[in-house]
């Protein structure tokens, strides 16, 4: 059963405290087991990696070719292959609007500057594998990187006995260039350092478990990374005018990715959050995840009942989760109170189900608090900017003087005399 509790600092807190310790649930033994793993993939290569995979995965690592990719597009039932195709050119159409270009002005000193935006050389995509397989994932974090400009894209999937169909035809549609059967840490390592016919990438992204999660985290600095994720959480705020069938349903729609996902909502009605408790008890018992479900929302579900909409708005900000759902009869004028959130979904035919397959914006979202710093993956995610300064000797002038200045009164002398040298001719 969901717990209802009024609002009130302590009741914020505490729920604050439990979702942001759901990121930290990966055990120290995961986190040196991965360690070692990387360590020795670093220093022996793609012998080290085959050993692990063959432990793991039982198989060794093999490229999946493109006539691979176009049997599988082919076998997949037609009508997933037109959702797919159609999401992905969704997603294409959102991601285009993102993109930054190279750009140039003049400078309030004269000089000329600007930044130089270019895509990222090489990406590494993971794809978990076996009963974990997410098509739409292959979707959500290709197709940014290919609107980018990527030059290529490396998928990388464990190799199961029977590689799932809809994830390689995902791949297809998605214009993958390479695909590895390689999983685990070790395909986290193998992309990090660059290992036999495993290229080294710039950047690596998609989900995994923990173990892969840990991985990634140790990668970063070598390489970039997506971000760290959590567990997934959906936050809804909701008055009265709501649909309880519509909340319970939407709460238990997050609840069933693990029992580490937390479902809240925050409303202004004790009548609307018991009725909204009942419809949770009564839906749960028809679906398939149900005991997932039930272990995900008594421990990290709960229905917060608000004095009124800006305290919610305000403890959605503190918690500023992955999505958020607001249902009340004027959305958009609870947006304009809201800070931190990795996708808000306005209305009630917007649910978050919308967002993770059709809708067009990335279903990479910032976990566990992290939606107060960090962004959505997208095409800008697979670009780098590099600064361009341009001054002739009269601009340079101007400011000659003042640098020198500058420059020595922060002891550093060289840098002076490198202006220096310029005004004397």
């Amino acid at each position: 059963m969901i717990k209802i509790v009024k609002a009130a600092n302590s009741t914020e807190k505490e729920l604050i405290n439990t979702m942001r310790a759901r990121a930290n649930a990966v055990g120290a033994n995961i986190k040196a087991d991965a360690a070692k793993i990387m360590a020795d993939i670093c220093e022996h290569g793609m012998k080290a990696v085959e050993e692990y995979s063959l432990k793991f995965d039982k198989a060794l690592p093999y490229e999946i070719f493109q006539a691979n990719l176009d049997e599988a597009y082919k076998a997949c039932p037609a009508d997933l292959v037109r959702i797919m195709e159609q999401a992905a050119a969704n997603i294409w159409d959102y991601q285009k609007h993102l993109l930054a270009e190279t750009s140039e002005w003049q400078g309030p000193h004269g000089g000329t500057v600007g930044q130089l935006v270019q895509p990222l050389n090489k990406v590494g995509i993971y794809v978990p594998g076996g009963t974990a397989a997410y098509p739409s994932s292959v979707l959500m974090n290709a197709i940014p990187a290919r609107v980018a400009g990527v030059e290529e894209i490396i998928m990388v999937t464990p190799p199961t006995e029977n590689l799932n169909l809809a994830v390689l035809a995902a791949a297809k549609i998605a214009k993958v260039d390479r695909v590895i059967a390689l999983g685990g840490v070790q395909a986290i390592a193998a992309l990090t350092y660059g290992v036999g016919f495993i290229p080294k990438v710039n950047k690596i992204v998609g989900p995994g478990n923990a173990y892969v999660a840990a991985a990634k985290n140790l990668a970063y600095g070598t390489i970039d990374i997506d971000m760290i994720a959590g567990p997934s959480e959906v936050l809804v705020i909701a008055d009265e005018t709501a649909n309880p069938v519509y909340l319970a349903a939407d709460l238990l729609s997050q609840a069933e990715h693990d029992t580490l996902a937390s479902s809240v909502l925050l409303t202004t009605s004790l009548l609307q959050a018991q009725k909204v408790a009942e419809e949770i008890e009564k839906q749960t018992t028809k679906l398939a995840r149900k005991e997932i479900i039930k272990k995900s929302v008594e421990n990290f579900g709960a229905i917060i009942v608000c004095p009124n909409l800006i305290k919610a708005a305000e403890i959605a900000n503190e918690i500023a989760p992955e999505h958020l759902e607001i249902m009340t009869e004027k959305p958009r004028e609870i947006l304009k109170l809201i800070k931190n959130a990795g996708a808000v979904f306005l209305g009630e035919n917007t649910p978050e189900p919308l967002g993770d397959y059709m809708a067009g914006p990335s279903h990479v979202l910032p976990t566990s608090g992290t939606a107060r710093f960090f962004s959505p993956l997208s095409a800008e995610s697979f670009l780098k900017r590099t600064s361009i300064i341009d001054f002739d000797k009269k601009n340079l002038a101007r400011l000659g003087q003042d640098i020198i200045t500058f420059a020595q009164a922060e002891g550093l002398d060289a840098h002076a005399n490198s202006i220096r040298v310029r005004l004397k001719n």
